[in-house]
């Protein structure tokens, strides 16, 4: 013991400083990939802290120290999933060939998101969140924050459409209320036929909102 109180824990013997923290980290990791594979296989309301304790292979007290409740796995896993889903569209629309139709390639890639089976989740989590006031307090900030990112995001990757006014923020809700719309489509009949017949149909409109004036001059 010094003078000023005990001595710090020095790392343990072959165990680089901040061992314990990356440890920690990867366990978080581990449950909240555990939760997402959870709420895939058998939905949100039957996704329990028991269960997905045993999906990440730990005890549920092991899972408890990390996460007290039901809800912090799912803020947790929500916000883990949408740092995902910003990845992969930036990196999809940066791998995109210079002077090719890059609207195109931005569509393609956020159309496999859309009907990647975790949107379903999040579809099933924003019809729960009608009537669980716990789970709107999560979900809504986490959706606003999601959209708000994905909207700086597109005006960085696209700044030929940084002047377009009006017609970039009716561009990018046209976006978003489409291919909601056809993920729900596709839940229900399972045919992404039509759907791509409505994404080419989203893709001209688009094209037209980045060729016309802004849109408030046209009202």
């Amino acid at each position: 013991m010094s003078a000023n109180g005990p001595t710090p824990a020095s790392p343990t013997a072959g165990q680089p400083l901040g061992w314990q923290a990356r440890k920690s980290a990867s366990t978080r990791l581990q449950i909240i990939e555990a939760a997402l594979r959870c709420f895939i296989d058998l939905g949100y309301f039957r996704t329990t802290t028991a269960v997905v304790a045993s999906n990440a292979g730990l005890s549920r007290g092991a899972m408890l120290h990390h996460f007290p409740t039901r809800a912090d796995v799912v803020r947790a896993a929500v916000e883990h999933l949408h740092a995902k889903r910003l990845r992969a569209f930036r990196t999809a629309v940066e791998g995109l060939p210079s002077g090719g139709n890059r609207l195109h390639g931005a569509l393609e890639a956020y159309w496999e998101q859309a009907n990647h089976p975790m949107y379903a989740v999040f579809l099933e989590l924003s019809v729960a969140a009608r009537t669980d006031p716990e789970l709107a307090a999560i979900l809504e900030p986490a959706e606003a924050a999601f959209e708000r990112e994905l909207r700086r995001t597109s005006m960085e990757l696209f700044p030929e459409w940084r002047d377009l006014g009006e017609n970039f923020d009716l561009g990018f809700d046209l976006l978003i209320s489409v291919m909601d719309g056809c993920a729900v489509s596709f839940l229900k009949h399972r045919d992404r036929a039509p759907k791509r017949r409505v994404l080419r149909y989203l893709e001209a409109r688009l094209d037209e909102l980045a060729r016309s004036p802004d849109h408030r001059a046209q009202t």
